[in-house]
This record gives C-alpha cells, structure tokens and sequence, in this order.
C-alpha cells in the first residue's frame, strides 16, 4: 500500500501542476508567446488579416451531384471568393498600396502639361514632342485626373477605406461601452511588474486604488480582490479620425471635380470681362455644373505691372508681377479697385480669379491699296521663352481690297521681341523680357485664311496651305524687322502696316471650386489624428490586494500596453509610488511568509517591489519596475 502511495502521489500533483499550467494557457494565451488572453485582447481596432492561401475549391467544399449540387456549389464558391477579395481590398497593406499608387499616378500630371489646366502649353508641348504625343494620349497623359486608370485607383482606395472605417467603428464603439477586462491570475507575466507587502486590510489597498485611478482619469473595474483600468482610448479614436479624415479628403476631391467650374481668359490693357460663357477663351465645366451657376461679375485690366532683376544670377527674374484691376458683382455692382497677382488671387462672389502669365501685345495698323484702314488695334503675342520672345499673327480676313479692287486677306506671321537682338545663330530673339528695345519682325502673306469654312481655328497660329508668300523686288519672300513707328510697304501698292507701339496683356484663370474647406479640415483632422495615434498610448494596468496567511496583504502592480514601451513602466513606477502612503511597505522577514495561496510564478519576494529583475526596499526610493521584468 505505502509503496504505490508514493507515485500515485507524485503522479496526481504532476496533473495538479500539468492543470494549472493550462489554465495559465487558457488566460494567458500560452504563456510569453499569446496575446494574454483577455487582458490583451482589443488594445487596438486594427483588423487581424487571416493566414494560409486560398485554392479553387476551398469555399464549396464538397459539391453534391445533380444540377443543383453544381449551381450550389458555384453560388457558394462565387460568395466565397467574393469575401475573400472584399477582405484583401480592406486590408491595411492594399490600402497602403492604393495610397502609394496614387501618389505615383499623379506624378505624370505635374510633369507633362495638363489640358485642364493650360490647353495652349499642352498643345505647344505636343507639337514639341510629335513621336511620344501618340503614346501618351493614348495613355491619358494629358488628362490624368480624368483619366479611367487613375480614377480606377481613386475609387478602389475609397471603397478600401469605406470598408476599413465601418467595421473598425463599429468594434471602437463597443469597446468604448465594455468594461476593461478582469486581472489575469498571473500578473508576473506582464510586461511592467510591482509587488510588495503592507499592513494595510484588503478593502483599504483596493479603496485606494479605485481613488487613485478615477483621479488619473483611468477607467476603471473592480473585480473580486484586483481593479481594472484602462486608459488611452483616444489613441484609437485619433487612428479612426485619420482614416476618416483620409475619407473625407477623397469625398472632396471627388465634390470638387464634379461641381467645379473653370475657364481662361486673356485680357490687353483697357480690356475688360464679363462672367458669361461666350467670353471664355476656354472653358471646362465639371460634370454637374452649368452656365446658370456662372455669377455675374466682371472686371477690367487697367494696367499691369512688370519688374525684373537687371544683373546677378536671377538677372530676368521677375520681382514685381501685378494686374491692377477695376471689378464688380452684379449687373449693377459698383465698381471696386482692386490687384491681383501670382499668388493673391481675387475672390469676387463664388469663383476666385488667378493671375496666370503676361505678355506682350503690339499694336499695329494695316491699310489696304487704297489707303483705308482695315485693321488696327493690339494683337497678342504668346511667349516662347523666358526672356519673353513671342509669336502670333495679324489676320485681316474683311474689308481689305489689292490694287486692282478685289477682295483678299491678308495675314501677317512674326516675331516680336522686348529686347531685340539678331544674330546668326538664333535670328531675331530677346534676351530681356522688358521693353528695352521692342521689334516687331513680320512676313506678310495674302490669300484664303479660311475663316469662312466655318471650322474652328487658332488666333495665334497661321494655317497657310493656301496663302502665298509677298515677295520683294530680289524675289525673294518680303520679310521685314519694324520698330515703333516703322512702316512695311507692301509689294505692287498692296498695302502697309505700320507698327504703332506695345501695350501689356494677362491671362487670367476663373476657378469655381467647392469643397477646399471640406478638404481643408480633412488635412487638419488627419494631422490631429496621426498625432494622437503616434503620441498616446493605450495601456491596462491592474491592482491586485490578496490577504496573506500571515495577516499582511500582498499588492501587485501590472501594466500591459498596446506596444512595448518604456512608457508603461514608468507609470507603473509613478502609480506604485502614490499608493504607497495608503498602501505602506513591511520589511522584509521571511521570503515566503505571507505567499497568497499556491502560485510557482509569483515573486519568490513579495515584501519588495520588483524592477527589471532586482529586489529593493520601497521605502527606501522611488518604484521604477521597467518592462524588462518577467513576462
């Protein structure tokens, strides 16, 4: 009988031991390696991304015979592989791609010029680079923002944030109105660790305790002999206000392309404009927005203002760019003086008004054979250059007659310079954009323009298939240099134009955007909210009073938070130096005198106060347990 009591013995506290060391498991998620059961679960809204790879078949499982075994089997593979890409499309690591993909999507859209913002240069572009403008157009280039793959990529990262956001909402809410979860039994196993023994009774320890966790604005949860707290929900909260904000800021983009309206003009000094769609150059309405949304307003250019850098490195540098104005609002408004420049655009109603560019504009007068005026007036010329050499041409398609008394028309195609200067190399070009020295070079043709076939043409570009040449009396084509006040003859009488002087224009944008608040506030929140998830810290801490078989009582202090930091455990420190007046420390007599009940992992000292390993005597300093302790 004695000789089998001792291995049944030993055999039943083995299981005793093997039993206790799995229900450590259970509530601690397997020791160092889990989750710590309960305790750490739900620190973070962040969704849990399954493992392993899906194969075909792996939705239906086993597909009966017949028909209807087929089509059910399709329907729940189909569903299947639909919530499996539903649940990759709401996965952090596709929206971190999204999100980069457009980042790079947008990079064409600042280096090629965009139709939507500046037709002219993209069209000067294109006919500057004929052998790629065919790939590029076919790839939207011209037009990213509205193009179908970089609205593909919009649409896609919104419905990924969409299904990311409302879940984790959902799951924030409901820890919002849970309670933190009760103490795990083995509190040594937490990251940040402090335990020593007092005189004080249970109900005193755990009285103070819940004061001083309501007063640092913990919540908290009084659960048999431990209370526990949690704090730092608003990292969670500032997490969800980033997405939100991210949502929020696509949701704009995305009012804005729809309702926007916008379109150019360009003015000569003593010109005006009035908000109406016949005086548009051009004009790009968004998808929802009309001429009745057009306010009606209007302004004039009475002059502009132009400096540049004379010497240095930035000689030709603009240094004052200014369009004074006179403006008003309403069929009747009064008149407002006002400026504009580059970057002080003028907000007249709902639409804003942007300074674009400036150039120059001679003025020029054409007279027929019989000494009559046909043309008279400034034409504008579009800058080619930085030092602002432009050209345009003068057409006069009515009223001219040539020497004999028939109608022709007449176009004059050149070259106008600020700063003139002619050489071998480049021909005539300025090499200053001020009016230092202005000339006008022309080459005068005469012909059909074909303004009366009714087709679209561009004022600034000559279409001369079917003009000819004027020649000189060498033969060769008439091609002249004018200063102001010059006159070029034309050939057998035909004519003259006389270069009169220069006067300054500026192209103007009128932009109807909603939405910039909206996304305005979007950008706000989200620096807000990634501050707050990067800056606090969501954290547990747990206060546990166990009555000793010696009368004393035994008080640990645990804290687990959602990353490791050393932040958690100097709180712990802190927490554990305030409780200690109402808690006070016993010196240490025997080591396990005063054990709370049969725990193998509990501090083999609980008269001290343990910190990254090392025993010492609470009274003596500051508690600082560090998270290196046992885990």
């Amino acid at each position: 009988m004695s000789t089998e009591s001792g291995p049944k013995a030993a055999r039943g506290a083995e299981e005793r031991a093997a039993d206790e060391r799995a229900a450590d498991e259970r509530e601690t998620g397997g020791g160092t390696d889990g989750d710590l059961g309960s305790a750490g679960a739900q620190l973070s809204t962040a969704p849990v991304e399954e493992l392993g790879q899906v194969v075909p078949g792996s939705f239906g499982g086993v597909r009966a015979p017949g028909w209807r075994g087929t089509v059910g089997w399709t329907l729940r593979e189909c569903s299947g592989w639909v919530r499996w890409m539903w649940r990759q499309l709401t996965s952090m690591r596709i929206a971190l791609i999204l999100l980069f993909l457009l980042s790079l999507a947008a990079i064409p859209g600042s280096l090629v010029p965009q139709t939507s913002v500046d037709e002219v240069k993209a069209q000067a572009w294109q006919d500057a680079h004929p052998t790629v403008t065919p790939l590029y157009r076919s790839l939207g280039l011209f037009h990213v923002y509205s193009s179908p793959w970089f609205s593909a990529i919009y649409i896609l990262l919104f419905i990924s944030l969409a299904g990311c956001i409302l879940p984790r909402s959902w799951q924030f809410v409901g820890q919002l109105r849970s309670r933190p979860p009760a103490a795990p039994r083995n509190l040594t196993r937490l990251p940040a660790y402090a335990t020593w023994r007092t005189g004080a009774g249970q109900e005193q320890v755990l009285g103070a305790a819940e004061k001083l966790m309501r007063g640092r604005r913990f919540r908290i949860h009084r659960v048999g002999s431990a209370v526990a707290s949690e704090k730092g929900f608003l990292r969670e909260a500032g997490n969800l206000m980033f997405h939100l904000a991210l949502f929020g800021l696509l949701i704009s983009f995305a009012v804005g392309s729809l309702w926007k309206g916008e379109g150019g003009k360009l003015i000569v000094e003593g010109g005006g404009f009035s908000n109406s769609l016949t005086q548009y150059d051009d004009f790009k309405p968004g998808t929802f927005y009309t001429a009745d949304d057009l306010d009606p307003f209007g302004f004039s250019l009475d002059s502009f203002e132009a400096t540049y850098a004379r010497s240095g490195p930035q000689k030709g540098t603009p240094r004052t760019f200014r369009a004074n104005i006179h403006y008003w609002l309403g069929a009747d408004g009064k008149e407002t003086k006002s400026s504009i420049e580059v970057n002080q655009p003028l907000e007249i109603g709902g639409e804003t008004v942007y300074l674009i560019g400036h150039g120059y504009a001679p003025v020029v007068t054409v007279r027929d054979a019989r000494g009559k005026v046909v043309y008279q007036g400034p034409t504008p010329f579009l800058p080619s250059d930085g030092s602002l050499t432009s050209r345009g041409v003068v057409k006069v398609a009515d009223n001219y007659r040539n020497r004999a008394g028939g109608k022709d028309q007449l176009a004059f195609s050149g070259i106008f310079a600020p700063t003139m200067v002619i050489d071998n190399v480049q021909g005539p070009h300025s090499v200053f954009p001020a009016l230092d020295r202005p000339a006008l070079v022309l080459t005068a043709y005469h012909g059909d323009l074909g303004v009366d076939s009714g087709l679209p043409q561009n004022v600034y570009q000559l279409n001369d298939k079917k003009m000819k040449q004027f020649r000189g009396t060498n033969g060769q084509p008439l091609k002249a240099a004018l200063a102001v006040g010059d006159v070029l003859q034309l050939p057998d009488g035909g004519g003259s134009i006389t270069f009169d002087g220069v006067k300054t224009w500026a192209s103007f944008q009128v932009s109807h955007q909603v939405g910039n608040g909206w996304a305005l506030g979007s950008a706000v929140a989200a620096i807000l909210g990634l501050i707050g998830s990067l800056f606090i810290q969501r954290r547990r801490v747990w206060i546990r009073a166990t009555a000793g078989v010696d009368g004393v009582t035994v008080v640990e202090l645990a804290g687990l938070g959602r990353s490791e930091s050393a932040k958690i455990a100097d709180e712990l420190g802190d927490l554990a130096h305030r409780l200690l007046p109402d808690a006070p420390a016993l010196p240490d007599r025997d080591p396990d005198a005063g054990r709370a009940g049969p725990d193998p992992d509990a501090d083999p000292d609980p008269g001290a106060v343990r910190d990254a390993g090392t025993t010492t005597d609470p009274s003596e300093e500051p508690l600082l347990p560090d998270e290196g302790a046992r885990a």
